[in-house]
């Protein structure tokens, strides 16, 4: 099957034969990379097509046309909540990309991920090592919203039948959602522009999910895993992914006010390094360049901001399947890469060559690091002996944290005891001395 867009928040399902594919959008078409154009042979009609397709065909096509009712649905109830918003697109295009065309995509692999989607509990069961290797070779761009609502069993969740509501309560969260919109995605068509369509439906999907978790209520970083799934599917479907992903990911820890869990990430990363990379590590520790200066943001964007889209969305596709272990691989994918270089340049040099070098490394060979990254040792169990561990070392911390709190308190009272005794022994001291004074004139008298 190849798919071929007839307007930009519909797909349709053509039989191989009958056209070439040109598609609708993708990270792949953001501004990081565009995508070369192909020809169209003439379209046929998908009904009169129809009567050729196999049963599983027909069943990949009405999977897909549930799609194309869930974009259409969701343009036409963007459009009827505000009259000014622009009709010439959904949360799934940008206007660049509406424009771009797809490189082909083999007929096989259309067959084959069609296949998947089709029988998706047989997968999961029954072929679950295939479809995490296929998974780590990328998730073709027409698939990803359903596989990866399907990935983190998101379809039919109760949560989406609240997200109308929530739209139109108010969130104590707004305002900064609102003045932190527009760093999201600077860059790409779809956010660019402050009345523009994505930023506009970024804020919906944020706003709701910290009227949902207030915990948690808003932390700018998960702005850019949102944006990236509006990239792929509507907004109601992007809050429901976005739950999940809090609620099972480890996601949820991860942007808690405490961001306790992204100490423990950064502890159990500091581990990996000065266990595989012990030269970068002394390195690092003499320069001062602490851990958190440049994992942090691996850990909370998923390398989406790190990396341009196509690169970050294979992560992010793997991600969707392993959790954030991939996270651990492709950093220290990264540092072997990159060690003989990063040796010689102090904590100034480092930092630019993180923010300019590394991201655009992979530009032209994301398979190379993916390759990478699962040549990265990572010992599950080696993992969870050192979340124990810092478990109790936290645990320890905070345990001292009460005690010097218990003995700041103390200090504080002995301090007033200590006033009030004086202030006690200066006014008896006054009386003695007033006492002394009047007995000294009488006896003088007498």
């Amino acid at each position: 099957f190849q798919v071929r867009p007839r307007n930009p928040c519909r797909l349709d399902v053509l039989p191989a034969s009958a056209a070439m594919a040109s598609p609708a959008v993708s990270p792949d078409s953001s501004s990081h990379e565009a995508l070369s154009s192909v020809n169209s042979a003439p379209a046929c009609s998908p009904t009169s097509d129809s009567e050729n397709l196999s049963p599983d065909e027909l069943e990949l096509l009405a999977k897909l046309e549930e799609q194309n009712r869930l974009l259409e649905a969701d343009s036409k109830s963007m459009r009827s909540m505000n009259g000014s918003r622009r009709n010439s697109g959904s949360s799934l295009v940008s206007s660049s990309s509406a424009s771009s065309n797809l490189s082909h995509l083999e007929e096989d692999t259309w067959i084959l991920w069609g296949r998947i989607v089709n029988e998706w509990d047989e997968w999961r069961k029954k072929k679950e090592k295939l479809l995490k290797e296929l998974i780590r070779k990328g998730i073709p761009h027409h698939f990803r919203a359903i596989v990866w609502q399907l990935l983190c069993s998101a379809t039919d969740m109760p949560v989406k039948n609240q997200y109308s509501e929530l739209l139109k309560m108010s969130s104590p969260c707004e305002k900064l959602i609102r003045r932190d919109i527009a760093r999201t995605y600077p860059e790409h068509e779809f956010f660019k522009g402050q009345d523009s369509l994505g930023q506009e439906v970024l804020f919906n999907v944020m706003k709701a999910y910290s009227l949902v978790d207030r915990e948690v209520g808003y932390c700018q970083g998960s702005a850019f895993i949102v944006g990236l799934l509006l990239m792929q599917m509507p907004e109601e479907e992007a809050f429901c992914v976005f739950v999940r992903l809090m609620q099972e990911y480890r996601l949820r820890e991860l942007f808690k006010p405490s961001m306790a869990e992204l100490g423990l990430c950064i502890y159990q990363f500091e581990y990996m390094l000065q266990e595989q990379l012990p030269e970068l590590n002394i390195h690092f520790r003499s320069q001062s360049f602490l851990t958190s200066m440049y994992a942090s943001s691996w850990f909370l964007t998923l390398f989406l901001t790190t990396f341009p889209l196509p690169v970050a969305t294979r992560i992010f596709d793997i991600f969707m399947y392993e959790g954030l272990e991939i996270v651990f691989r492709v950093g220290m994918a990264l540092l072997q890469f990159n060690q003989a270089e990063l040796v010689q340049l102090d904590m100034e040099g480092m930092s630019q060559y993180f923010q300019k070098v590394i991201p655009h490394q992979f530009d032209s060979c994301p398979d190379k690091l993916i390759l990478k990254a699962f040549q990265v040792k990572y010992n599950p169990k080696k993992m969870k002996r050192l979340e124990k561990e810092y478990a109790t070392i936290k645990n320890k911390e905070m345990e001292e944290q009460i005690e010097i709190k218990r003995l700041r308190t103390e200090n504080r009272l002995l301090k007033q005891r200590i006033e009030t005794l004086e202030k006690e022994s200066a006014a008896l001291a006054d009386k003695v001395i007033q006492v002394a004074s009047k007995i000294a004139i009488f006896l003088f008298s007498t």
